[in-house]
């Protein structure tokens, strides 16, 4: 058992976005609709019944699941104040600090004690103190209460609750809810049942891998000063290459992304007219107005005089406008199907009689100034090493699958800077280029990356619309593209497993089958072109995980991809334990223990993951991490997520200790000697 995490169980069902994040009703004629405002919060729900419930409405929850000791569970998510008030009835609510923990108190044991094996206990150390975790199964499964009692070399003692944990109905055992703070670093743990059980261990150090090289006096790091948008990316990437061309090649993707754009779209009432071509080549041109003929007895007319369009309403014999909503579709398709696609709001019957609308522009609705460009994208990635003929280990680096997750590009190009600066002076660091070939994609997904800098800065997804009309209008926006992380083709929806969706707003959407989108492509394109690729890391954030294959598994029975091998799960865990010494090494940032481990037993299912299909297809040790891991507050007495996009201060110091991780991660390439 490692890592036991019950946001597995909850978080495996498909989740679908849920159209409260847009007006229920049509706008009103010609008004621009707007999709309601967002944020990050934090919310408590009573159970693990009442979570999967929220999770089945399609609300966009994060990796940052905390089961209390109270039975409750605290869990990050992205909603609007609507969508809050929407979940109510299901005892959601914002989440206030905790209940001071109490000692639980051990009933009589009954004549048949459980068993108790205590799986993991360790103690590791991080800039706010000393912290215990402890993992344990009882024989009684998740009924059992259990406590931790532990006592410190320096003579202080404690009692901590666990909590069980669960997945897709299978008991994976207890832990602590969140590593617990103690007043001195612990020895020896004792695990009791109120059910008579009873194990004793000695509490080791976490994560006790090898430790970092010593840098050298003069060693040079710390290059990152902002968030970058992918502009500033693929410049960065190309004045390295300009500076360092002797030790790098730009290797340009061949699939272009969709690109930043989308057709420009008016609303009228339970009309949704949508141009042809996009906003940016034309569709922001158009214009539309729905007119009163101010006479009686007239037919429905559509002209078109350049790029306006004029739709004159039908009167009857009185002078009332009688064209409905479907009358004005068709008219609308029949005169102007040449620009623009008139469709039914929603699931609007069309039945309702339309009201006039003065002149409208259509709208592509993006923020972004002119420079940044609206056609397709080349995805870019910077090659490195004094060799790169294919002789030398591969390592890939890819970040930003998740548009919204701002630090991970910063992780990838902190380390090509230290890689290239360092190389003439650091023998450590020319070591690693002499062995090693290393592949750094700051962003795979740009369209949405500039979608989260400029307009929605919760986009999770690509930009690329698959929805049907019916899902298709101005107020959903925000919902559409593609969760490429989702796309790949080991494990997938399409296979069976769970953990994607295919629902075109959901945040986990799938796309309409495998590799559908150019972004996954790209990566795929990388391990098919250079089989010398051995080893990859896919940065994201912020929930501080450490992960490796198996990441998914199908519904029934909790069938999970095969797992490795004993000796392939060692050196997962060992190479784990390795690159967190070097991301701790930095200023004290600690992966728990219970957040490193297989996606499937720390985190959730995951179907059609990138790490998947590079570990099953290419046999790419893949691993994730995920940048960021919560701060400790003393004056709540709680962890604190640090979010997406957190202030650029903390963003940077993110940035510097998981570049010296994947540095270390470099390092492992450098020593391997395949089997």
């Amino acid at each position: 058992m490692r890592g036991l995490r019950a946001s597995a169980v909850v978080l495996s069902l498909t989740i679908t976005t849920f159209l409260a994040a847009s007006p229920s009703a049509p706008a009103a004629a010609g008004a621009p609709p707007e999709p309601e405002v967002t944020s990050l919060v934090t919310i408590s729900v009573p159970d693990t019944a009442a979570l999967e419930k929220v999770v089945a409405t399609g609300a966009d929850l994060t990796e940052r699941v905390r089961p209390q000791p109270d039975g409750s569970i605290q869990v990050d998510a992205v909603l609007s104040e609507g969508q809050l008030s929407a979940l109510a009835p299901l005892g959601v609510e914002k989440a206030g600090a905790p209940a001071a923990q109490e000692t639980p108190k051990t009933p009589k044991a009954a004549a048949a004690a459980d068993q108790i094996v205590i799986e993991r206990a360790v103690w590791f150390r991080t800039r706010d103190g000393y912290f215990l975790s402890v993992e344990a199964t009882s024989s009684a499964g998740p009924t059992a209460t259990l406590s931790a009692a532990w006592r410190g070399r320096g003579g202080a003692s404690g009692t901590v609750p666990m909590v069980p944990y669960t997945d897709a109905g299978a008991y994976l055992g207890h832990q602590l809810s969140t590593p617990a703070p103690v007043a001195d670093r612990p020895a020896w743990v004792t695990v009791t049942s109120a059910g008579g059980g009873k194990a004793q261990a000695r509490v080791r150090e976490w994560p006790d891998g090898e430790r970092p090289d010593r840098a050298i006096p003069g060693y040079r790091k710390d290059f990152i000063t902002q968030y970058m948008p992918p502009g500033q990316l693929n410049e960065r990437v190309k004045a390295l290459h300009r500076q360092f061309p002797q030790l790098t090649d730009v290797i340009a993707l061949p699939y272009l992304t969709n690109g930043y754009r989308r057709h420009a779209q008016a609303q009228f009432g339970a009309v949704v007219v949508t141009s042809l071509a996009y906003g940016s080549e034309g569709g922001n041109d158009l214009a539309m107005e729905l007119v009163d003929p101010g006479a009686q007895g007239r037919p429905l007319q559509v002209t078109v005089n350049g790029k306006l369009i004029t739709v004159s309403l039908a009167t009857d014999a009185s002078g009332a406008i009688t064209s409905t909503a479907a009358q004005v579709i068709a008219a609308v398709n029949a005169g102007a199907g040449s620009l623009v696609k008139a469709t039914p709001y929603r699931t609007d019957s069309g039945q309702g009689v339309v009201t006039p609308a003065p002149l409208t522009q259509l709208s592509d609705f993006l923020k972004a100034p002119a420079d940044v460009s609206r056609e397709p994208a080349r995805v870019l990635a910077l090659r490195i090493g004094a060799h790169r003929d294919g002789s030398r280990t591969g390592v890939l680096a890819y970040a930003q699958e998740h548009a919204r997750e701002w630090v991970t590009p910063l992780v990838t190009i902190e380390t090509a800077e230290r890689l290239l600066r360092n190389y003439a002076r650091d023998p450590a660091t020319r070591r690693l280029l002499q062995r090693t070939d290393i592949f750094i994609v700051p962003t795979v997904n740009p369209d949405g990356a500039n979608y989260s800098f400029y307009d929605y800065n919760f986009q999770r997804k690509n930009m690329t619309n698959h929805c049907p009309a019916a899902q298709a209008d101005p107020a959903a926006r925000n919902s559409w593209g593609v969760d490429v992380n989702r796309n790949y083709a080991a494990g997938s929806l399409f296979d069976g497993y769970v953990g994607a969706s295919a629902n075109c707003l959901s945040g986990t959407y799938a796309g309409p089958g495998e590799h559908s989108e150019p972004e996954s492509r790209n990566v795929i394109w990388l391990a098919q072109t250079y089989r010398n690729i051995k080893f990859a890391m896919n940065v994201h954030s912020y929930g501080g995980y450490f992960m490796w294959p198996p990441g998914a598994y199908q519904a029934a029975g909790r069938v999970t991809l095969p797992r490795p091998t004993k000796a392939q799960e060692a050196y997962f865990l060992r190479s784990a334990r390795t690159i967190e010494e070097a991301i701790a090494a930095e200023r004290g940032t600690v992966t728990w223990p219970q957040q490193t481990g297989p996606v499937t037993d720390v985190l959730y299912s995951a179907a059609g993951n990138s790490a998947d299909e590079l570990w099953y297809d290419f046999g790419i040790f893949g691993w994730d991490f995920e940048v960021g891991n919560d701060i400790w507050n003393p004056a709540t007495l709680t962890w604190e997520g640090v979010g997406f996009q957190p202030p650029f201060e903390e963003g940077h110091k993110e940035a510097l200790e998981y570049a010296s991780g994947l540095i270390a991660l470099i390092g492992l390439a450098a020593d391997y000697r395949a089997p």
